[in-house]
């Protein structure tokens, strides 16, 4: 009979020898295997377009930290299943059912979904994102933190969140504001979505290859032997400079002079006065986008940015998780799921209804220290 403490470590053995064997479990939400130097995440909810749950997270932080400190690992690739998508975004579904029922995942997802996007963004190994579909949310906080990403002409980048009464996280608050000009603050704000290239232009891939060649692209970063950082960025620009030549200009070039004039207003108020006053077809367009957004989301995700520009990723992600549990103790986030994820009406009735209801004090309390509950990496 084994001590009676054993029983959990053991398993924890037998567990990672299954899921480090070659013929990994096909049914398994998450891969994690060792292929030459390199460890590799797979994403395996193809259904599900690969949306990130706990228990994948729970797998696959200790293995990020596991590799990282292995001398035979050289590198860390991620990527999805299923040809449409990286992954799509967090488990919200299971977030809102936990919310409602106060049940502890609605502070252990948030807690350790940026746990996760912290390992990613200060991991020692080279990290590879290849970020072939769909890639919103959490899948972006899956990649974007990382040495490297890489973009397909089937890559589809966006941050939802306003929509449905959240607020860009997975560090959104750090990566968005670091973008160039403005562009940060009216993807985060509108949702707006890229598509291939644009990913690349905007500056949130590192690396542009076409769709087909990922599999030879893994199969020689595989093959490299003991690598190191330039030796990687070295081999991605030669599948990048291999990519069909491109003649387009980035999507929103035209509107950047806009963009950075328009989204540089320091209130949501302003920015609405300011595309109100502007008129041409553009701000337009982008005033009806944005007065179907939450007005709370609004003016969380406008405060969020301009604090995020200035901070680290830590105390972004500490900041990120103090809202996200305003919006678990809110009404919109519930709200905004119903209308655009379950009765898929796209009418959500936003509480407050509009920005100027908002109160500063309403919004300050959502960024307060949480005590002992808050974040800490």
């Amino acid at each position: 009979m084994l001590p009676r403490l054993k029983p959990f470590s053991r398993l924890q053995v037998i567990l990672q020898h299954l899921r480090m064997s070659k013929h990994a479990d096909s049914t398994a939400e998450v891969l994690l295997e060792k292929r030459g130097g390199a460890g590799i995440i797979t994403l395996n909810r193809p259904k599900a377009l690969n949306a990130l749950n706990i228990s994948m997270i729970q797998q696959i932080y200790p293995q990020i930290k596991t590799w990282e400190q292995d001398p035979e690992t050289f590198l860390i690739i991620i990527k999805g299943t299923g040809g449409k998508a990286f992954c799509a975004g967090g488990d919200i579904r299971a977030i809102t059912e936990a919310g409602k029922a106060g049940d502890r995942l609605a502070q252990d997802f948030f807690r350790e979904e940026y746990m996760l996007n912290n390992a990613i963004g200060t991991c020692k190994k080279p990290y590879v994102a290849l970020i072939d579909g769909i890639t919103m949310g959490g899948g972006v906080g899956l990649s974007v933190h990382g040495h490297f990403r890489v973009a397909t002409e089937k890559t589809l980048f966006a941050m939802p969140e306003t929509a449905i009464g959240l607020f860009p996280d997975v560090g959104g608050g750090y990566f968005l504001p670091r973008l160039s000009g403005k562009v940060g603050y009216y993807l985060a704000l509108t949702g707006f979505r890229l598509k291939g290239r644009d990913v690349l232009k905007a500056g949130i891939a590192t690396h542009f290859v076409d769709s087909e060649q990922l599999p030879t692209l893994e199969k020689d970063l595989i093959a490299l032997k003991s690598p190191s950082m330039e030796n990687i960025a070295d081999l991605l620009n030669a599948y990048h400079m291999k990519s069909k030549v491109d003649q387009e200009k980035f999507v929103l070039d035209e509107h950047m002079e806009k963009i950075n004039s328009l989204f540089s207003a320091n209130s949501m108020e302003e920015i609405v006065k300011k595309l109100k006053q502007d008129g041409s077809p553009f701000a337009t367009k982008q005033l009806e986008t944005i007065n179907k957004m939450s007005p709370t989301s609004l003016k969380l995700t406008l405060r969020q940015l301009r604090e995020g520009a200035s901070m680290s990723l830590q105390d972004v992600l500490t900041m990120e998780y103090r809202l996200s549990q305003a919006c678990m103790r809110g009404h919109d986030f519930y709200e905004g799921v119903r209308a655009v994820l379950i009765d898929k009406d796209q009418s959500p009735r936003w509480k407050p209804a509009a920005l100027e209801d908002v109160s500063d004090e309403f919004v300050d309390d959502c960024f307060k220290p949480l005590g002992k509950n808050d974040l800490k990496l």
